[in-house]
């Protein structure tokens, strides 16, 4: 029986960033499911906190090389690759010079939110996407963590629902307290028309905030998992109401078996 495929798009990995239990939790969760006997794919943004050298990222000049179109102008998709070798596990690295070199994540130096965010995360999950398709890897189950990985379950269910790499796969969305303030750009939705995302399938996102983010994501994918103990109250509510299945909150010594599990249990 052909192993199964887990394609992980995550917001956040340790040692690249601070240590934090998203960040704990896309390190090691990729590792042991990978030991568990299915193949993973590891994506995340290469901000440019990341130090290459000490990490070791180098360009793999056959993924990099692709154009994707933003706001009807061109940015050049480079990607990078780093080992993990005490877990014998590779991570993938979206980068751009222009949304991905300055030396800080969401907010600039005085704690301004980036006003080009919507920007970087098209470019993000569209980056991982086309990534994993010029990999020719059919992933069984798309894991995103963190809301900057969100629109991917918007992409996959509607710009790529007829792709043969992606048309059967199942969206799990994770949900963490990485809540960020104020709003994305206004003129977000009308960038992603570009995708054949239509304003009908982004109704929530009025305005363009979190929580609406969040809701969208879920929405968007086939089940739901509580990366924190604590979760916003309403998300947590609309996640119930939703009808999508969930997997509750999980400490460190079992979310990994826990999770593995839930995997087998939505691929039936």
């Amino acid at each position: 029986m052909e192993n199964k495929k887990i394609l992980y798009i995550s917001q956040e990995i340790t040692p690249f960033l601070p240590e934090t239990e998203m960040s704990l939790i896309c390190r090691h969760l990729p590792q042991g499911i990978q030991e568990s006997g299915k193949e993973v794919r590891v994506f995340m943004p290469r901000f440019g906190t990341i130090n290459e050298r000490r990490n070791q990222l180098h360009e793999v000049i056959r993924l990099s090389g692709m154009n994707l179109i933003i706001n009807d102008t061109d940015h050049s998709l480079i990607i990078k690759v780093t080992s993990i070798q005490q877990a014998r596990m590779q991570v993938y690295f979206i980068d751009n010079e222009e949304y991905f070199k300055r030396k800080f994540i969401f907010e600039d130096e005085d704690g301004n939110f980036f006003e080009d965010n919507d920007e970087r995360m098209i470019f993000f999950n569209r980056g991982a996407i086309e990534t994993t398709k010029k990999l020719r890897w059919t992933p069984d189950i798309i894991h995103c963590h963190g809301w900057f990985s969100a629109l991917s379950p918007v992409f996959i269910k509607k710009s790529y629902k007829n792709d043969p790499l992606f048309k059967n796969a199942k969206i799990i969305y994770s949900l963490y307290n990485d809540e960020f303030s104020g709003e994305l750009n206004p003129g977000f939705k009308k960038k992603l028309d570009y995708y054949g995302i239509k304003s009908s399938d982004l109704n929530l996102l009025k305005p363009v905030n979190y929580i609406n983010l969040q809701k969208t994501a879920i929405n968007n994918s086939d089940a739901v998992i509580l990366g924190n103990e604590t979760i916003n109250e309403e998300l947590l509510e609309y996640a119930k109401k939703s009808g999508k299945e969930i997997l509750p909150y999980k400490g460190e010594d079992e979310y990994i078996k826990e999770y593995n599990s839930f995997y087998n249990s939505i691929l039936k």
